[in-house]
């Protein structure tokens, strides 16, 4: 299925280029910056029935726009960035149907499953969803961090995805190398991940057409849903019409 999304940096709604995001914010490669805001997206989703949407914060200064987003679809749309124990389960109350949970897990480079552990107690699996947002190194692919810049020491295989399905409802999985490239999905970590996972995931990464949809629902054994962002005509792209996705959710119930 097609999973839309909302990408926020300084209040605004744009398309990145995702292996780009570091430290310096004049080195981050743009595709697209909309002039609707936030809310206007959700109202959008919300009116054509997408769920399992997610609005992610890229850095500090979106949290207003995240707001407007969830109360346009309340219980439409998942929330992420800068997501830890102490406003998880506000984000709930707001209205967020999931948190999504990366960086915070993650200390000195390792899983902490501690703090993995307090979030479930808090919130309960059912509303957590897991980042494993990736690059390859080698010919694994390894979860990284910190504005996808830092990579940790957790590969992303069927023992991880089996292990931590356990303590998670979904997992989302951007794979950074391609992500707003629009040259094509990376047909081989989609394939790994419908395989490997026990619980629905999402991936994101390099989608340019409506075939790459199809291709993800093959590869992915319907566990596998696919974010497609910067070739989307809603964001400015040629590739990918929205009103064809909307179509494609509703011929595949």
């Amino acid at each position: 299925m097609f999973r839309p999304c909302i990408d926020l940096r300084g209040g605004k709604v744009v398309q990145i280029v995702g292996g780009s995001l570091g430290e310096d914010p004049a080195a981050v490669r743009t595709n697209f910056v909309s002039e609707k805001p936030a809310a206007w997206y959700a109202e959008l989703y919300r009116r054509d029935g997408l769920a399992g949407g997610h609005v992610i914060m890229l850095g500090p200064g979106n949290e207003a726009a995240a707001r407007e987003a969830l109360a346009a679809y309340p219980g439409g749309l998942q929330v992420g960035g800068g997501i830890n124990a102490s406003n998880a389960r506000e984000w709930l109350d707001i209205g967020a149907s999931h948190v999504i949970v990366t960086s915070w897990i993650f200390r000195d480079g390792r899983l902490d499953e501690a703090r993995l552990a307090e979030l479930v107690r808090l919130l309960g699996k059912d509303r957590l969803v897991l980042d494993l947002s990736c690059r390859r190194r080698g010919d694994d692919y390894w979860v990284v961090t910190d504005r996808w810049q830092k990579f940790t020491e957790l590969k992303v295989s069927a023992e991880t995805l089996q292990t931590l399905a356990k303590s998670c409802a979904e997992f989302l999985v951007h794979a950074v190398d391609v992500e707003g490239l629009c040259r094509g999905i990376d047909s081989e970590l989609v394939g790994n991940l419908g395989s490997w996972t026990p619980i629905p995931a999402t991936y994101a990464g390099g989608a340019s057409s409506l075939a790459d949809l199809e291709t993800v629902t093959k590869l992915g054994q319907g566990r596998v849903h696919l974010t497609i962002g910067s070739a989307l005509d809603i964001f400015g792209g040629k590739g990918v019409q929205y009103a064809d996705v909307v179509a494609f959710n509703r011929r595949h119930p």
